[in-house]
């Protein structure tokens, strides 16, 4: 398995996520660490610290997306998981989430639940793998195991999405083909801080919504297709549609429910 860790200026938090790649339950995974153009000194101090075996690829900055494609162009075993610098494994992740990839063929990937930290804190609990849900909201995060395959078929991270770029690669892989599957674990500790990616995210989330549907017009435009494999019945699946796709909360409405429902106690 190959590990691959983006990095820009996160020297701070970088040790961290990788010691939790290379301290996996059953084996020490391959790990990739991609430097995106950092100008932090720490992080440049960091990056010289690495372990010895860990591969470091430096690139002039290009964004998350290409980062990431550089590291999984160096992933040579069958399974490949990315993890941003700032968030962590749990050490039995990667052993979890390889056993149902290896039972079932046909799944692309596997996933599990995630664990805030640091500015919140608590387990973020999202229903089963749903492919006829996921074309409308995005379940299942960043930190998944996936085929090298599935990076194959898709082509990795698409540069065209800033923003919710993972979600757009598993609804690309479910273009190609590929279902995921949810496993009863938590798998990953992301660190919520005020340089978070997924609060400037939220903001842009229903030009992001309208570019993902754009690209994948064919797949939406046949989105009864997957009805027999989801759980939601048709009110379900309309009630969906209508919250999760316009997404009417405002960003930072929204921001303040998961604060209070989330937010890390005072020390």
């Amino acid at each position: 398995m190959t590990v691959v860790i983006t990095c820009f200026n996160y020297g701070r938090f970088l040790g961290e996520a990788v010691g939790s790649a290379l301290e996996q339950d059953g084996g020490v995974p391959r790990v990739v660490v991609v430097d995106d153009g950092s100008t932090e000194p720490a992080t440049l101090e960091a990056l010289d610290r690495l372990p010895v075996g860990v591969e470091l690829v430096r690139q002039h900055r290009a964004g998350v997306c290409a980062a990431r494609n550089a590291g999984l162009a160096r992933a040579e075993t069958p399974y490949v998981l990315v993890l941003d610098a700032d968030d962590k494994l749990r050490p039995n992740a990667l052993g979890i989430l390889r056993e149902p990839l290896e039972r079932d063929p046909s799944i692309g990937f596997a996933y599990g639940r995630m664990h805030f930290f640091g500015d919140w804190e608590g387990e973020l609990r999202f229903p089963p793998y749903d492919p006829y849900a996921l074309l409308y909201r995005h379940t299942i995060g960043l930190s998944a195991l996936m085929r090298h395959e599935v990076v194959g078929a898709t082509g990795g991270f698409d540069p065209a999405f800033e923003q919710f770029e993972d979600w757009e690669l598993w609804v690309n892989a479910l273009e190609h083909g590929w279902r995921g599957l949810q496993v009863d674990a938590v798998t990953v500790d992301y660190r919520r801080h005020p340089g978070s990616k997924h609060g400037a995210d939220r903001k842009q989330y229903r030009q992001m919504f309208h570019d993902l549907k754009q690209k994948h017009a064919s797949l939406y435009a046949a989105r009864d297709r997957l009805r027999p494999d989801s759980r939601l019945g048709p009110l379900g699946r309309f009630v969906h549609r209508a919250y999760w796709g316009p997404r009417p909360l405002p960003a930072g409405l929204e921001a303040f429910v998961y604060g209070r429902l989330w937010g890390a106690p005072a020390s």
